[in-house]
């Protein structure tokens, strides 16, 4: 991507700096923000969340407003592709950053959002300067015209065009899965994603007023329909996580009075989870690499019941430390990883992600299982889980391992592909030291 003293060159006689900044003294509507948000995500230092949550706050947005913010920038980051492929179909010839960013704008709400064509057309034709209002404006209504031709190509582009994906991941994907879980993974990926709540042992709720929809078979799991419950997330009743983080629990099956180590723990859902399923009664340290967010980690896990909870400050990539050193009963891993399980909910890393990254985050989760695995007690047992559904990352990392570790044994091991599961992907392993 270029810096962003390079996009203001190539942006002719603007001023760079009305490009990026929203000034909340004058009336800003959300697309403005939106566009502002896209100029920054260009620049790839800042993550699209963050960007929405900032420049929303800066030009004072309402609620309804910030939400068609996260829409709009959302909508276009997960489509970049397809909502380039349909520039290339109405206008022949190049155009400059701001002119396709602002078209991108205008395009998703027609195509993606489903909005009103007139406040569409108007408000994102509003976004350019006078000398380009006029193109921008021919563009958008040649598209409203010419709507269902248009959809009718997007039918026959290639997955990775129609699906914004790129193709060396879609290729990647359609030699682990097949070509037909590829394509629903896509699909799915480009879906906004559900918000997920799983009710504390014990606390009492009022699913109906709070609008939680419980989850078939699985207890104490909710989809949150309306706001967020706050009030409850604060008071520890509900704590925000995905379902997928079952599976990494389930395996590790923690039981009363054992002392468990959850050595990747913040923001501490899976220690939230070990907690609940013990009723409290366990001996817990949760780890993490930022110390600074050690503090509100064990805020969060005292509020589950944790007890025997004590937080600390690990690097392991680092040597075991000597004190843990055959230690704990059991290890929980969940180890740094490429996130292509959550797609659906990080949009940013399709576009940040790498083959050559994702080889060395393998190379890391190898050498953090080596250190992490001396603190499991012999007959002990560690589980070993990422976000990720890549298999370079996942059952090669344990596979590398074991031919190394003659000590430990594999037992078991669940991949949830996001699409079938409805909800995150990831993969998870139990291993046992002999």
């Amino acid at each position: 991507m270029k810096n962003r003293k390079e996009r203001c060159n190539s942006l002719l006689s603007i001023n760079c700096d009305s490009l990026f900044v929203v000034r909340i003294n004058e009336k800003t509507n959300a697309r403005q923000v939106a566009l502002t948000c896209l100029y920054k995500w260009e620049d790839g230092r800042s993550f699209a969340e963050t960007l929405v949550d900032k420049e929303s706050q800066m030009a004072r947005l309402s609620e309804s407003d910030r939400k068609l913010v996260l829409a709009l920038v959302f909508s276009v980051i997960r489509n970049i592709s397809l909502l380039n492929s349909l520039i290339t179909e109405l206008r022949d010839g190049k155009i400059d950053t701001q002119t396709r960013l602002i078209l991108q704008l205008g395009l998703a709400q027609l195509f993606l959002l489903n909005l009103s064509s007139h406040a569409a057309v108007f408000e994102t034709v509003n976004l350019a300067p006078q000398k380009t209002k006029g193109l921008i404006n021919a563009i958008l209504r040649s598209a409203l015209r010419r709507q269902k031709e248009l959809e009718a190509k997007i039918d026959q582009l290639t997955p990775a065009t129609r699906y914004s994906t790129p193709k060396w991941l879609v290729n990647r994907w359609e030699n682990n899965f097949g070509h037909d879980q590829t394509l629903a993974m896509l699909q799915w990926n480009n879906m906004t994603p559900t918000l997920f709540a799983r009710k504390t042992q014990g606390a009492d709720i009022d699913t109906e007023a709070l609008r939680l929809t419980p989850i078939p078979n699985l207890e104490d799991w909710y989809e949150i329909q309306g706001r967020l419950p706050l009030e409850e997330v604060r008071a520890g009743k509900l704590y925000i996580s995905d379902p997928s983080t079952r599976y990494a629990i389930d395996l590790l099956a923690p039981v009363q009075g054992e002392s468990i180590l959850d050595a990747c723990a913040a923001p501490g859902g899976k220690a939230a989870a070990i907690i609940s399923k013990t009723q409290g009664v366990v001996k817990l340290v949760a780890t993490d690499l930022h110390d600074y967010r050690l503090p509100t980690l064990l805020e969060n896990l005292q509020k589950q019941g944790g007890n025997d909870v004590s937080t600390a400050q690990a690097d392991w990539s680092q040597p075991c430390p000597e004190q843990w050193k055959n230690a704990f009963d059991a290890v929980l891993l969940d180890v740094p990883c490429s996130n292509t399980g959550v797609i659906q909910r990080r949009v940013d890393v399709r576009w940040r992600l790498t083959a050559k990254e994702i080889t060395r985050l393998a190379d890391l989760q190898f050498q953090i299982l080596e250190n992490a695995s001396q603190a499991v007690k012999q007959g002990g047992r560690l589980v070993y889980s990422t976000c990720s559904i890549d298999q370079e990352e996942d059952r090669a990392v344990i596979d590398r391992f074991l031919a190394t570790h003659p000590e430990w044994s594999f037992v078991e091991e669940k991949l949830a592909l996001p699409h079938i599961e409805k909800s995150d992907g990831a993969y998870a392993a139990l291993l046992k030291r002999q």
